[in-house]
Order: C-alpha cells, then sequence, then structure tokens
C-alpha cells in the first residue's frame, strides 16, 4: 500500500500535471492522506449514518441537500485513486516485487475477517472482497505485464485473465480499480492522460477525480515512511481499524 525502495527497475519516467516547484507531497504524506480519507470514508459510512443529525442537510446545492454524511463520503472518495498510484509507485521502485507481492497476498487474507465483519456482520462472506485482493490482484497483472513483454499473446492472456478474476472475485472497486492501476501504470510518463483516464474510469464515483490534485503534487520521494516497522504499521492500519468499526458498529445497533 505504498512506495518501495528504489531498484532501479526500467519504467516511464513519472510525469505530473504541476510545475515542479510545487511538487511537494512525499510518499509517505500521500500514504497519510490516503489512509486518513478512507478512515474519514469508513467512520462516514459505518457510524455517522447512524445518527440522524449528521444527515441533515447543511445546506443545499440547487435540489440536492449536503449534509456531514455527503461531506465524509465525498473526502473519502480520495483514497482509493492514491492508493492505485502509491501501488505502482511501489512495483516500479521495489527491490523485491516477490516479496511485495507476498505482503499484498497475506494482508489481503488477514483483512478479509474484519472486512466481512464490518460489512456484513459475518466472519466470512465470499460476495465481496475487501482492497487488498484488488491491489493484489492489479499487481500480479503488473508483474505478468512486465514479465511476458516478449510473449504478446500470453501477457494478453494473463492481464485479462486477472481483470476478469477481479470481477469474480467481487473485489472492492473491482474491475475498475483494476484499470485505474494499469492506467497509472501505463501512462506514467503523461501525467495529462493518466489524470484524465483515470478520472473517467472514476466517473460513477466522481468526487475521485479530487485525487488527483495530491497525485500531481508528488516529489517521487519515499518520505519519512521508511524500514519495516512503518511500513507494516500502514498496512496493519487497515485491518485494524475495520475491527475497531465493527465494534463500534455492534455497540451502536445493540448487537
Amino acid at each position: 500500500m505504498g512506495v518501495g525502495a528504489h531498484a532501479g527497475h526500467e519504467a516511464a519516467a513519472l510525469d505530473s500535471l504541476a510545475p515542479e516547484r510545487y511538487r511537494i507531497l512525499s510518499g509517505s504524506v500521500l500514504k497519510l492522506i490516503a489512509v486518513a480519507t478512507m478512515l474519514v470514508d469508513h467512520v462516514t459510512k459505518y457510524v455517522l449514518v447512524r445518527f440522524p443529525t449528521f444527515g441533515t442537510p447543511l445546506y443545499y446545492v440547487g435540489k440536492t441537500g449536503v449534509s456531514w454524511v455527503v461531506v465524509g463520503e465525498s473526502v473519502g472518495r480520495l483514497a482509493f485513486p492514491i492508493f492505485s498510484f502509491l501501488l505502482v509507485e511501489g512495483f516500479v521502485h521495489t527491490h523485491d516485487r516477490w516479496r511485495y507481492g507476498r505482503n499484498l497476498a497475506l494482508f489481503a487474507l488477514i483483512s478479509e475477517v474484519p472486512f466481512d465483519l464490518l460489512h456484513t456482520l459475518t466472519p466470512l462472506d465470499p460476495t465481496y472482497q475487501n482492497v487488498f485482493v484488488t491491489l493484489f490482484v492489479s499487481y500480479a497483472a503488473l508483474c505478468a505485464y512486465e514479465k511476458f513483454v516478449d510473449r504478446p499473446a500470453l501477457r494478453a492472456a494473463c492481464v485479462l485473465g486477472l481483470a476478469l478474476a477481479s470481477m469474480g472475485l467481487a473485489c472492492d472497486y473491482g474491475p475498475r480499480g483494476f484499470a485505474l492501476v494499469f492506467v497509472f501504470y501505463v501512462l506514467r510518463s503523461n501525467a495529462l492522460a493518466h489524470t484524465a483516464v483515470g478520472s473517467c474510469i472514476m466517473l460513477s464515483t466522481w468526487r475521485s477525480a479530487l485525487a488527483f490534485v495530491p497525485i500531481n503534487l508528488y516529489n517521487g520521494k519515499r518520505g519519512f515512511v521508511q524500514g519495516s516497522v512503518l511500513k507494516f504499521a500502514f498496512y496493519a492500519f487497515y485491518p485494524v481499524h475495520l475491527l475497531v468499526l465493527w465494534q463500534m458498529e455492534l455497540q451502536l445497533i445493540g448487537a
């Protein structure tokens, strides 16, 4: 869920819409933004919605009421595009792609029970999978895309198969998320293209396009999140916060 160490893998140069002097956000800051907006989203969805006060419109835009719930959901839409962008940066720069993929797979498994408990109040629900599954399947497709560059038929089959898997597994964000990761990778050297195409992919949740503002302010540096402890703390935040919110949800519904 973040930027790995630089390893010298061949990749297109990262482009940005922002002038260089405005590129002030490191990968670590982007991680914090993604985690914070994800937390706002989940608190809104599973806690605030249970209080009528937070659903009462604060003001109207035309005939549309804007409440704290609407604000929280809007903020939350920034998280996934940023995580997708950081996944691609991690893929490009990691020293050990196998270990990176292993960590994604491990936390996909660890997170599934907390994810299901929060979403359906059951420990195992095969109908919908957590976002780490989306990121892992997308990462595996990126690996296949690079590995089989000289075997186009096999390359296409692997990518298509994994895209269908993201749909069949009912991953969070599913094929849209899968496609967004590929847009960030394939169009990495053209910020205007990946911003425009990425925004179109996320059109059904149009507020996600706001995520391209901090993404274009990325300066290509890792920042303060270095070393195994901090790296795994960011991974672990996802299942841990799901468990905390599940417990809060149980208290609110009186279970």
